[in-house]
């Protein structure tokens, strides 16, 4: 086999989507499997659509994700260079004009009115789908030369071959066939000189030594067009894999406009995500490892991937299962990279506290096991900074007679001891169960909710510690 280099190829349009970056992830995971390349390339011809700092965005979050390009437009390989389409439009410019010469393309004078007009007369006679009528197909050389020299604008279309199938063996699909029939003659090039998507892809692929294209199956539809070309300039084609729809929980096409899940890879880093885990949870979404094993380091899934695995079924986000995932992430965290993670959230929501170090250090260790993203720290401890109020569900607990008579024994015994440490509490606790002769559930959760007001919550001495002792003594008094 050749040597493999894979491709992926995101327009500077926005920030790094949830499925492009799959897209990113499975084509790095194919090429480093094999020992080959991750190319990222730039297609950045759709130049009303590109957004300042487009580009950037891509690089920064691939680079988080820890998937690394091993050549890109800031670096590069001199002889697969450059990187961005707009870079090479002199690339383009020769091989149309070959198309020309070999009389594969043809020059298309059509004003967009015309167009218009003719596809409108089509939908009129039912048409199910409309294309190019091929007007300027049969132009001479001397018509050609007449509305240049007259200064017509044109576009360059293809001469789609007649009576021709077009046949491929996809890694994910298998064969797949179509008809150009059923294609109408396609612009190569724009009437400002700028290739479009299908023909850039073929001359970049081509002149990059791209040996396989893992895309999305939108792009299915394209690759017929992009085949035909390969003939016309007798070259091979590379070996393509198209991969399922991610859908959402309602089994929907996953959209960008679907606000139940969040879409962009930033969003992720800003709430507290670990790369690890989203790489983890990815590589998940259209590809199954053999046994039931899902948590996985990068080099894991490198070494075990395996295209045939490649899922035929549209993937399903599954919030839930990417939280479990980021949490087992988070409890084998070590803990001064958590307390990276999860203080900025903690001084972002209590800037005006001034809380020791220590004490937020030791709040984060307690929720070390329950955290399923860097941001909820801030809402799983909202105990210790909200005034104490008993929730309703806690209501009848805190009532209790039980509950009373351990309240007023705790409080007796932490009046016993002069230093607050977690010795001398367990000691209290231990004292008031033999005291009180309460124990189990109302000993526990009755004292539980007279400090917090919730019935469940992390381990209990430690939050009775970190509530610290004026607070607890105030809230047993009431």
């Amino acid at each position: 086999m050749k040597r493999v280099r894979v491709r992926y190829a995101p327009s500077p349009t926005g920030h790094l989507h949830i499925g492009n970056a799959r897209t990113a992830l499975f084509n790095y995971l194919f090429a480093k499997h094999y020992q080959g390349d991750f190319i990222l390339r730039i297609e950045d011809t759709d130049i009303e659509r590109n957004v300042a700092g487009g580009e950037e965005s891509q690089l920064y979050y691939l680079n988080w994700l820890g998937i690394d390009p091993d050549e890109s437009p800031v670096k590069p390989n001199p002889k697969y260079a450059p990187y961005r389409q707009m870079e090479r439009l002199d690339y383009y410019k020769q091989i149309a004009d070959q198309l020309l010469k070999q009389k594969d393309a043809y020059k298309c004078f059509c004003t967009p009115e015309e167009l218009e007009e003719d596809y409108n007369r089509q939908k009129a006679a039912g048409y199910a789908s409309t294309r190019y009528s091929g007007k300027c197909r049969h132009l001479t050389p001397e018509q050609v030369a007449s509305k240049e020299a007259a200064g017509l604008s044109y576009v360059i279309r293809v001469k789609v071959p007649e009576d021709t199938s077009y046949i491929f063996s996809d890694l994910i699909r298998g064969e797949v066939q179509f008809e150009s029939k059923d294609i109408g003659d396609w612009v190569l090039v724009k009437s400002n000189g700028i290739p479009t998507y299908n023909f850039a892809v073929v001359v970049d692929d081509h002149y990059m030594d791209i040996s396989h294209v893992f895309r999305g199956e939108e792009h299915l539809s394209n690759t017929p067009k992009q085949l035909m070309l390969y003939q016309m300039l007798n070259w091979d084609a590379p070996i393509f894999a198209h991969m399922t729809l991610i859908v959402n929980e309602q089994h929907r096409k996953l959209s960008k406009r679907d606000n139940t899940i969040m879409q962009f890879m930033s969003q992720y880093k800003e709430k507290g995500y670990l790369p690890e885990a989203m790489f983890n949870f990815m590589a998940l979404l259209g590809w199954s490892p053999e046994g039931e094993q899902e948590i996985f380091t990068p080099l894991e899934l490198v070494e075990i991937f395996d295209e045939k695995r490649l899922s035929k079924s549209p993937s399903m986000f599954d919030k839930n299962k990417l939280t479990w995932i980021n949490n087992r992430y988070l409890k084998n965290l070590p803990l001064e990279e958590l307390y990276d993670l999860t203080l900025p959230f903690l001084h972002a929501a209590y800037p005006d506290s001034n809380l020791d170090i220590n004490w937020q250090k030791d709040l984060i260790n307690l929720y070390q096991d329950q955290l399923s993203y860097g941001a909820e720290i801030v809402e799983l401890s909202e105990l210790f900074f909200k005034d104490f109020s008993v929730t309703d569900d806690a209501l009848e607990i805190y009532q209790a007679d039980s509950t009373k008579i351990v309240k007023a024994e705790f409080l007796n015994q932490i009046k016993t001891h002069e230093k607050w440490t977690r010795e001398n509490l367990k000691s209290a606790l231990e004292n008031t169960k033999n005291n009180t002769t309460i124990k189990g559930k109302p000993l526990f959760m009755g004292l539980r909710v007279a400090i917090t007001g919730q019935l469940h919550g992390p381990d209990l001495i430690n939050t009775i510690y970190l509530i610290g002792k004026d607070a607890v003594s105030d809230r047993l008094s009431r």
